[in-house]
């Protein structure tokens, strides 16, 4: 399988437990999912569609892109921009951010049809979100989305998390208009019942997979925190329960590395079941460490 994640990867200071140090790393929601994966499936080629600047700490960016097992010959250069800059900040385990963004490159990431069209033909099972959405102009984002388009109709495979941001949109409706565009070009969609009920008014989440099984999505995996994950795949329903975690150090990248685990999944053909019980072993993993990109065993 050729893995492709389009989105932002951005600067991440990660507090190091000591008062106020804070470890420098590189991580962004659709790239995380990509880190992962590249995890599970090393023999898989997985790739990064997105744009840096040219300066340094662009260069360390796609250093560690390559470091990692990620092709970088599908990221783009901006030369008068940088990347993206947060800081997560921890109370109990859980997590909250503060962002830079303004001057990201990668908010120009679909300014160029022919690169993303070039990047999308080279790929198998393509991965967006719902920030990848939102940082991008109307223009932009009615390209990206033509082309997932495309891509689906020529074959390709979409897969989208909706990761409601609503602080990263100028109102809910933008935002809640975008995602269910964005859930229409998809196959797949892995949505989080407690943001989905925040801003679709959700009752429970077999109604949010019904939402977006209406939008065209096939395969829907709805997270919901410790609670059963409910899935549908085609008129097939059901929940997986959620093993229980008795410590949680930091609870960054848990949907992102879940994901990767349920897109390895269905790219070894594992019934959706065991690959939910598997994305949630990893996730438990993933959210014992700090920051968004813990050592994991596959």
């Amino acid at each position: 399988m050729r893995f492709l994640a389009i989105g932002e990867c951005m600067a991440e200071l990660a507090p190091t437990g000591e008062a106020r140090d804070y470890s420098l790393g590189f991580a962004g929601d659709t790239f995380n999912t990509a880190w992962y994966l590249a995890r599970l499936r090393p023999e898989n080629a997985v790739s990064f569609f997105t744009a840096v600047g040219s300066d340094p700490i662009s260069q360390q960016m796609r250093d560690a892109f390559r470091e990692s097992g990620i092709d970088d010959s599908h990221v783009q250069t901006v030369p008068d921009r940088t990347v993206g800059l947060y800081l997560i900040s921890l109370n109990n385990g859980e997590r909250s951010f503060s962002y830079w963004r303004g001057q990201s490159a990668a908010r120009q990431l679909a300014n160029d049809p022919q690169a993303l069209a070039e990047a999308m033909d080279a790929a198998d099972l393509i991965y967006f979100s719902g920030i990848t959405l939102a940082i991008l102009s109307s223009a932009s984002r009615e390209t990206l989305l033509t082309a997932l388009r495309d891509a689906r109709a020529s074959g390709k495979t979409i897969a989208f998390d909706p990761n409601l941001r609503p602080r990263l949109w100028s109102a809910p409706s933008e935002m809640t208009k975008a995602v269910m565009q964005g859930a229409a070009v998809s196959d797949i969609a892995l949505p989080s019942f407690e943001d989905e009920a925040d801003w679709f008014d959700d009752a429970n989440p077999t109604a949010t997979a019904d939402r977006y099984a209406a939008a065209g999505a096939t395969t829907i995996v709805v997270k919901n925190g410790g609670d059963p994950v409910c899935y549908r795949q085609g008129d097939t329903r059901g929940n997986v329960e959620v093993p229980a975690l008795s410590c949680v150090v930091d609870t960054t990248a848990a949907g992102d590395s879940f994901n990767a685990a349920i897109l390895a999944g269905i790219e070894a053909n594992t019934p959706l079941p065991e690959s939910i019980a598997q994305a949630c072993r990893l996730a438990g993993q993933v959210v014992q460490g700090k920051g968004a990109l813990v050592p994991v065993q596959a």
